[in-house]
C-alpha cells in the first residue's frame, strides 16, 4: 500500500544570527528539525538557562511549532527542557528560545555556540469551541488517571 508523499509546509523564517544554519532535518522521515544555540553556556547540576536559537518564524494559522528535547542530550548528559514541549504559536514572531535544565546530580554540562539543543516539530492544530455541560458522557476509562491502568511494578 503506497501513499502519496505530502508536500512540505512552507514556513517563513528570519535569521537573527546569520552565521548559524537554518533548522534542518537530520534524517529522512524525521519529525523534528534541529535547533541550535547561538551562545556558549555552562550549566552546573540542577541549573537551568534560556538559550537563544537565532531564528524567528511565521507559521500559517492553524499550525503551531513544538520545541522538543533531544533524546541524546537527555540520555548522555541529563539535559531536559523545563517546559517540554515548548509551544510556538502561529502569531508569535519573536526569537525561539529553549529553556534547558541540567538534571545530572553530579556533572555539569557545556553548550557551545552552534550545538544542537532541541528539535522543532510543526503540527496542524485544531481550534476548539468549549461547551459547558453539567455532566460529561461516560467512557470505559472514566476518571482513572495517574497510573490507573498499571504497567509498572509499583502500581
Amino acid at each position: 500500500m503506497s501513499q502519496t508523499p505530502r508536500q512540505p509546509l512552507d514556513v517563513l523564517i528570519r535569521r537573527i544570527d546569520a552565521e548559524l544554519p537554518l533548522p534542518e532535518y537530520a534524517q529522512p522521515g524525521d519529525a523534528g528539525a534541529d535547533l541550535r544555540t547561538t551562545v556558549d553556556a555552562e550549566l552546573a547540576p540542577g541549573e537551568r538557562a534560556v538559550l537563544p536559537t537565532g531564528i524567528a518564524i511565521a507559521l500559517p494559522d492553524g499550525y503551531a511549532a513544538f520545541v522538543h528535547p533531544r533524546s541524546g542530550l537527555a540520555a548522555r548528559c541529563g539535559v531536559a527542557l523545563v517546559n517540554a514541549p515548548g509551544t510556538v504559536d502561529a502569531g508569535y514572531r519573536g526569537e525561539i528560545k529553549v529553556i534547558v535544565v541540567n538534571l545530572d546530580p553530579h556533572e555539569g554540562v557545556s553548550f557551545r555556540r552552534g550545538d544542537r539543543i532541541a528539535q522543532l516539530v510543526i503540527q496542524q492544530v485544531e481550534k476548539a469551541r468549549f461547551h459547558e455541560v453539567a455532566e460529561l458522557p461516560g467512557s470505559a476509562r472514566a476518571e482513572g488517571g495517574f497510573g490507573s491502568t498499571g504497567g509498572h511494578a509499583a502500581v
